[in-house]
């Protein structure tokens, strides 16, 4: 107990910071989105925000958009990673520079990353002019729409690209704790590659690869910045047309703009919430 408390008492300072900056931006933006706004002479509360919202044009068209930017590019990733964690658990040639090329996006920023794809992928990019000079396609314009296309090909691309390092790292992390007993075990008894994979090593990894995926879905869903440059003008993410709310020169559009970030931050919060008590359950179920 003593220990226990001495830990609390070393991150008392840290967690009062953070759950101080946490807790007034949390009910800055409630107030807000209820039309509690002094400042431009709302004082009674109200739905109206979150009413106008689902009124506005495109909003659900927005909300979809963003769920399939988040499910899918969270999948992709998921899948690549869980792969390129069996692989770099194995011991060949060359492997620390593979491992070191699988690690070098994580210190290049989200927005970097989304410039550089528009720089190369779009009809206006690199890789068209190269195709055009190459003779492939008769002008920039027949080069397909990678970037700033209705399916958020280009988005996809690069939450894909900078999520894979950081769900393999947890993978890898776990598969070093777990070690290789359990599926000794299991080929001893007869069990295939496919069945130690699937029946043994896959389970006891899923807690770390839902945890992993469950912050990359919330973090796709509710970032702006990369949508903002890559992404088609309609219909536009969810964050990037709450951002559009919040910038607008008319104020009176600011309380549909933190209803919208209200709507975001729930619906991460929901997945973060399911996933923890799917892991829960799990663990309960494995005792």
């Amino acid at each position: 107990m003593t220990d226990r408390r001495h830990i609390l008492l070393l991150l008392a300072p840290a967690l009062i910071v953070l759950g101080g900056l946490f807790l007034t931006g949390l009910g800055l933006t409630l107030l807000r989105s209820f039309r509690y706004f002094p400042a431009l002479g709302l004082t009674q509360p109200d739905l109206a925000a979150y009413a106008a919202i689902l009124t506005t044009p495109g909003f659900l068209k927005s909300l979809a958009l963003s769920l399939w930017i988040a499910a899918t590019s969270t999948l992709i990733a998921a899948a690549l990673a869980l792969g390129a964690a069996l692989v770099l658990r194995q011991t060949f040639p060359g492997r620390a520079f593979v491992s070191f090329l699988v690690q070098l996006n994580l210190t290049i920023p989200h927005i970097v990353g989304a410039i550089g794809i528009l720089y190369l992928f779009s009809q206006s990019g690199s890789f068209a002019r190269l195709a055009y000079a190459a003779g492939l396609i008769s002008g920039p314009q027949d080069f397909p729409a990678l970037t700033q296309d209705p399916f958020a090909i280009g988005i996809i691309l690069l939450y894909v690209w900078k999520e894979l390092p950081f769900i393999t790292l947890i993978l890898l992390a776990n598969l070093q704790t777990l070690g290789e007993d359990h599926e000794a075990v299991a080929r001893s008894l007869g069990a295939s590659r496919w069945q130690t994979f699937r029946h043994v090593l896959l389970p006891m990894l899923m807690p770390g690869l839902a945890s992993a995926s469950g912050l990359v879905f919330a973090f796709a869903f509710g970032a702006y910045e990369v949508p903002l440059v890559l992404g088609a003008y309609s219909p536009k993410a969810l964050p990037v047309l709450a951002w559009q709310a919040w910038t607008d020169t008319d104020l009176a559009t600011r309380p549909e703009a933190m209803a919208m970030a209200v709507v975001i931050a729930l619906i991460g919060l929901l997945l973060l919430a399911l996933v923890a008590r799917t892991l829960n359950r799990g663990e309960r179920d494995a005792r």
